[in-house]
């Protein structure tokens, strides 16, 4: 590691202010991406503010319509929630097998979404249900939120404060993992609502993607068998020494199938 200055602000302001006067400050919630970054010296932040402290960006609130997450809930916490797991059992689900113990009682929900890692789950629970991401500036719809690898619709300095999840009781995430890191070679998500059905994949693109022949062909007939009449296809896909393109392609109707089989 580099040398830095290591702040742990208490409260949402202190945090933000903190960052604004920081020559090069790098905000830190559970570390399961920048610990190791910043130990192979591929990053070289001035402050380090640890999100730990401040009490506000925790804990999960439910209301008639949503459940609203705070940032620094960690995956453990997501996934044990008895609410979670009564009202968007999906969600729960996916948080509950994120990594090992030791990731899901560290990780965060807001750390995992701001890094819009290509194989991270949550992102796929996110667009899957259409929450919207809240930050210290803006509300920020799913579907605007992930652009790229590792690249997210985020400013400099914005800070995610909370993400608020539609109450949709029928969701589904299925997903063929790395065995070792249990990071998603690709992972869907289905959400099926009054309006149509939602469908998002991580794993197998630049970052989390909603497949929209899939989507439309759930929504006029949510069966298993329905999606052998759709074939999708590899091109942008990611390739690498776990999967080909062409091996995730095929895997996205396979866990679009096993997810919808869930939810019958």
């Amino acid at each position: 590691m580099y040398k830095f200055n290591y702040l742990r602000p208490t409260d949402t302001v202190t945090a933000i202010n903190t960052y604004g006067t920081a020559g090069d400050g790098q905000y830190l919630a559970g570390g399961q991406t920048l610990i190791p970054v910043l130990k192979q010296r591929l990053a070289m932040p001035s402050e380090l503010i640890d999100l730990a402290g401040v009490a506000e960006l925790k804990g999960i609130s439910v209301d008639a319509a949503t459940i609203t997450i705070g940032a620094t809930t960690t995956h453990a916490e997501v996934a044990a929630n008895a609410e979670v797991r009564h009202l968007i059992p999906g969600l729960a689900n996916l948080a509950g097998g994120i990594g090992d113990p030791q990731v899901r009682n560290r990780g965060t929900i807001g750390g995992s979404v701001a890094n819009s890692d290509p194989a991270g789950d949550y992102p796929a629970a996110v667009l899957g249900l259409g929450a919207t991401i809240h930050t210290d500036r803006r509300n920020i719809a799913s579907d605007d939120f992930f652009t790229d690898l590792f690249e997210t619709a985020l400013e400099d300095g914005e800070l995610i404060t909370s993400i608020t999840f539609p109450l949709v009781k029928s969701t589904a995430y299925a997903k063929f993992n790395n065995p070792a890191s249990r990071f998603a070679i690709v992972g869907v998500f289905i959400c099926k609502t009054p309006d149509g059905v939602r469908v998002a994949v991580t794993g197998a693109g630049p970052c989390v993607f909603r497949a929209k022949a899939i989507e439309n062909t759930l929504s006029t007939r949510f069966l298993p068998k329905a999606l052998d009449e759709v074939t999708v296809s590899s091109d942008g896909l990611n390739a690498d020494m776990h999967a080909s393109a062409a091996f995730r392609a095929n895997l996205i109707g396979v866990l679009a199938r096993r997810a919808v089989a869930k939810l019958i």
